[in-house]
């Protein structure tokens, strides 16, 4: 039985959710490798995105991989390739990157580090390995009114997208777009590919979290509370309920879909990263998004591109800052 985590961002049913976005997939195996990727179109040219991948058992199919990538996106007329290395049974160093000519990537673009709980050991161990309070919470949440159920109904997504606009309007963040989550539930919830969990007080419900699905692991995607029922920490005993559950679903490992680095406090990431780790687990590293440039002048260009334009925010956010601060100490004088 295969036990190596695995990511949905490199199935077939990702492929379908994307077609169903309107993007061009292209999908390609060989001997010990395969890999879905995604043509991507922005203002500053196209490049090919293999999200999680190319998944290869060792270097051999990994540089077979590369070769296949950067055929596709000479034929596609793309500056680049984005990979994200690491996914499988290869180890990929910094060293065996750059050999195959790859270079770090300006950005990441999913999570470089994330957090994993190990469901083949026994459910006493698994709740052994989180806070007390996560266990209290979870075997008695009930004697609160709240219950826990799960859905398979695309429908049920409008229960999540509501917490998620409260969220962001409350916080100041953005979440997916209605239309990009309403798309993933109607194409991966039907065949268990995603699943949405629902906590409720008294019948109505006041958090929810959407999981995605593989043969091996559950990925914890996108989750939100209602604010008014802040007290009752519904978000944790949900998330146990999804931890469990996984396991008894015969699933090896849990994903908690991006962590910041631990020694980073002021990280935007810190606060949810501590409520992930709270779950017991540990952190797996991956070297992060890499590219491999097929048209290297016009490469380079959008690299200059991407740092003239990071430039100009950081110049525009700290004038914002400053603007504040300034606007702070007029009103106390």
């Amino acid at each position: 039985m295969n036990t190596m985590p695995s990511s949905i961002l490199q199935s077939a049913l990702w492929a379908e959710f994307q077609h169903g976005l309107g993007k061009k997939v292209h999908e390609e195996s060989g001997d010990g490798w395969t890999f879905l990727a995604v043509l991507e179109s922005t203002v500053l040219g196209r490049y090919l995105y293999c999200p999680h991948g190319p998944v290869a058992q060792d270097v051999a199919g990994f540089q077979q991989a590369v070769a296949a990538l950067s055929r596709r996106a000479k034929a596609e007329g793309a500056h680049f390739v984005r990979l994200e290395p690491g996914h499988g049974g290869v180890e990929t160093s910094h060293r065996m990157l750059t050999a195959a000519g790859l270079r770090k990537a300006p950005t990441d673009i999913q999570p470089q580090r994330t957090w994993m709980l190990d469901l083949t050991q026994d459910e006493k161990s698994l709740l052994a390995g989180m806070r007390p309070t996560s266990r209290n919470l979870h075997r008695n949440i009930h004697k609160k009114g709240v219950t826990i159920d799960t859905s398979s109904d695309p429908d049920d997504i409008s229960i999540l997208l509501g917490f998620l606009h409260e969220v962001s309007d409350r916080a100041g963040f953005r979440p997916q777009s209605d239309t990009y989550l309403e798309l993933a539930a109607k194409t991966l919830m039907p065949s268990g590919a995603a699943k949405l969990f629902i906590a409720r007080l008294d019948g109505q419900p006041i958090a929810a979290a959407l999981s995605y699905e593989t043969g091996t692991t559950r990925a914890y995607a996108h989750a939100a509370a209602n604010d008014e029922h802040r007290r009752l920490n519904a978000a944790i005993p949900l998330l146990v309920t999804m931890i469990l559950d996984a396991k008894k679903s015969g699933l090896t490992h849990f994903d908690m879909w991006g962590v910041s680095p631990e020694d980073e406090p002021e990280h935007p990431w810190a606060g949810f990263s501590r409520f992930k780790r709270s779950f017991g687990g540990f952190e797996v590293a991956y070297p992060g998004s890499w590219d491999l440039p097929v048209r290297h002048g016009m490469y380079r260009a959008y690299v200059l591109a991407r740092l003239a334009r990071g430039a100009l925010r950081a110049t525009a956010s700290a004038a914002r800052t400053a603007g504040s601060r300034a606007r702070r100490y007029a009103r106390r004088a």
